[in-house]
């Protein structure tokens, strides 16, 4: 059974996905935390996952890269995160399914969840582990 540390609870996962959007700021190589920046998150299968809509050019994403790690906020939560890159690798079904959270969650946005659903975007995403708290 995955360690308490890595895994998200049912009340976080209900907050979280609760919320229509999350809080992100990356660590950067001297500890401290990037600007949070606001994205959309979607659930899937009890993982939380996250992609950036302007793809791999995005700023926010581009800070991802240092150390995988930061920060969240969203629904009352505030964790720190590991980033583990899916991208449009990922088992063709898990993308698929995550689409589909996508699609149903920000349903009333038509063309920022055709943003967020295309391989631009899907080539980024990345699932958030929690973390234990780093300060």
């Amino acid at each position: 059974m995955p360690s308490p540390a890595t895994t998200w609870n049912d009340d976080e996962l209900t907050r979280i996905n609760g919320a229509d959007e999350l809080q992100i700021a990356s660590r950067r190589d001297d500890g401290s935390l990037s600007s949070p920046r606001t994205i959309w998150m979607v659930e899937v299968d009890g993982d939380l996952y996250v992609r950036s809509v302007n793809g791999p050019g995005s700023a926010w994403f581009r800070t991802t890269r240092t150390r995988h790690q930061g920060r969240i906020q969203a629904g009352g939560v505030t964790k720190d995160v590991a980033y583990t890159d899916i991208g449009a690798d990922a088992d063709p079904r898990l993308n698929d399914r995550i689409d589909a959270a996508y699609r149903t969650k920000y349903r009333r946005y038509s063309a920022p969840v055709d943003s967020i659903t295309s391989p631009q975007a899907a080539s980024t995403t990345m699932r958030l582990t929690p973390q234990p708290a780093q300060g």
